[in-house]
């Protein structure tokens, strides 16, 4: 096995310890292997996804982040049916896509929204 070093703020330590507390995790680690692996898992299933499909796309973000997200989506016209916007307690921001197209397309969507690092939350959802 092989050692690694990280860095993570004091908000994202503090769910590590209570879902450590609340799922009997033996330690921190045992918590970002298993978080690891449903990842690798998510990843492994959207790369399967081909042809034309249907999805709906959810991110959680911070209000001040709004230009990225519409920098992002105005790229995506041709795959999104339907957006809708909500703000949320403390400055944060709903976003709900429904999208309607190529795989690919949907796919790089989702992963520019991810790789951002400026969204609390993504989840695509594949019919």
């Amino acid at each position: 096995m092989t050692i690694i070093s990280i860095s993570l703020n004091e908000k994202i330590l503090e769910e590590i310890d209570r879902i450590q507390k609340e799922l009997g995790f033996s330690g921190r680690s045992e918590v970002i292997r298993a978080g690891t692996r449903m990842l690798i898992a998510d990843n492994k299933e959207k790369e399967k996804l081909v042809g034309r499909i249907n999805s709906i796309l959810l991110l959680i973000h911070n209000q001040k982040v709004e230009d990225t997200v519409t920098e992002i989506k105005h790229r995506f016209e041709d795959i999104t049916k339907t957006q809708i916007h909500s703000n949320l307690r403390e400055n944060k921001c709903l976003e709900i896509f429904v999208l309607d197209g190529d795989a690919e397309r949907i796919k790089e969507i989702a992963r520019l929204f991810q790789a951002s690092g400026k969204m609390e939350y993504v989840k695509l959802i594949v019919a």
